[in-house]
């Protein structure tokens, strides 16, 4: 069932618009959506001003709703046609690039040169998205380049267009903030399941550690928490899982304020086709991970299924913190997950970083015949990773798997 009442219609009146799709709220925030519990939660938002529900309003809510998810899969097919997935030479061109660091990560001087003077695109965004895949991003042009690499801003826009985008999406997160305020304490009371959200969120920030080496604090916990409780109320896709407190620990550290945060989030979930989603992307990962070993190392796949059965299903870990835990530093962690928004070699291209993960420990899961349980306590064992290797490993198995027959299930999960 879904509910709203017309103050959170009226955040996303100017998003449904068919013509402005380039720069709408990604289709799965949707805050009037109810998820279990005794009482409608648009109802609760209906006695809280003193009105009754309409009924007209569910059916008019239900085909806005059906418009947005139409609009937004418009958006996704152009986004994903607009790139091509390299080629086999390509892809060891760019492993080699990688490794040898032959240019310095982007700088902002150079991000400029990438435009014009009023902002728009005077380079190709292939050429952009190659670049960062091969030299990555300088800390000062970061925030700026995963406005456009996420979908917050639209690679058309230009400058002055991404100055009202981003007013845009403050007033829209401001307005979601005041919504969310008035309906909190009736969620708190009729509605379990935000309780036992409320209580996962603020036991995972507790643990937190929220300090650098020096002792200096990094992140706002409290601003932490706001952000996540809202994430959970208005996405209605990604429900609030153990490990997006991390994940939206290191956009909070990226950017300045708080509807920066939220909304990179949100666009990321969606650039990234929701692959770190329990529910929706972390089970298909798992499976075309499978598939991927079956398909390119038999002899690893036999060992999989017979002693070390048990071992692919239960990395979900890697997939659901997208690999947050195995990497030595934070710029490791932003360098991969730009690496994912730019659709460069290929589409999820997580998988391929797992395959290439988990061929760090084939040699000795093979030699010692290794269970499942002490392969996948090998697979937990690989920290302090360099980003920059593994893309170039995982770019180097793309490259092999474009020299060869692809079964078709593999060929439209990757191109």
């Amino acid at each position: 069932m879904c509910v709203a009442s017309e103050d959170v219609c009226s955040v996303f009146q100017d998003h449904c618009d068919e013509g402005s799709c380039d720069t709408e709220l990604p289709g799965s925030v949707q805050v009037w959506e109810v998820r279990r519990g005794p009482v409608p939660l648009g109802n609760a938002i209906h006695l809280l001003k003193g009105r009754s529900p309409s009924p007209v309003l569910y059916s008019s809510l239900g085909l806005l709703r059906r418009t947005r998810h139409r609009l937004l899969q418009r958006q996704l097919a152009r986004n994903m046609t607009t790139l091509s997935p390299e080629n086999s030479l390509s892809a060891k061109q760019s492993a080699s690039f990688i490794l040898a660091k032959r240019n310095p990560p982007i700088d902002k001087t150079e991000w400029d040169s990438f435009f014009d003077e009023n902002g728009h695109l005077a380079k190709s965004r292939d050429f952009i998205c190659v670049n960062i895949l091969e030299r990555g991003l300088h800390p000062f042009v970061r925030t700026e380049a995963w406005k456009l690499l996420t979908g917050y801003y639209s690679w058309q826009s230009s400058r002055d267009d991404r100055l009202m985008v981003d007013s845009k999406r403050r007033r829209n997160y401001e307005a979601l903030c005041k919504m969310y305020e008035k309906i909190q304490p009736l969620l708190e009371n009729l509605h379990q399941n935000f309780t036992e959200t409320q209580n996962n969120i603020a036991y995972d920030i507790q643990k937190l550690y929220d300090k650098d080496p020096l002792g200096n604090v990094l992140i706002d916990k409290k601003k932490l928490e706001k952000i996540l409780l809202l994430s959970y109320v208005c996405n209605t896709q990604a429900e609030y899982q153990q490990g997006f407190h991390e994940m939206v620990m290191l956009f909070q550290i990226m950017v300045e304020h708080d509807y920066e945060t939220f909304w990179l989030f949100q666009f990321f979930l969606q650039k990234t086709e929701h692959s770190c989603v329990i529910n929706i992307g972390v089970g298909k990962n798992l499976d075309m991970l499978s598939s991927l070993i079956t398909f390119l190392d038999p002899d690893f796949a036999e060992h999989l299924k017979g002693k070390g059965s048990g071992a692919v299903q239960f990395l979900f870990p890697w997939f659901c913190l997208c690999f947050q835990r195995a990497f030595k530093s934070f710029d490791d962690v932003w360098r991969l997950w730009e690496v994912l928004l730019t659709g460069k070699p290929c589409r999820n291209f997580q998988v391929l970083v797992a395959y290439s993960m988990l061929q760090m420990v084939r040699e000795q899961a093979l030699v010692e015949s290794m269970s499942g349980d002490a392969i996948l306590l090998a697979c937990n064992n690989l920290i302090d990773l360099d980003a920059d290797e593994l893309i170039s490993t995982a770019c180097l198995v793309y490259a092999e798997l474009m020299q060869k027959e692809v079964p078709q299930p593999l060929k439209d999960f990757f191109l």
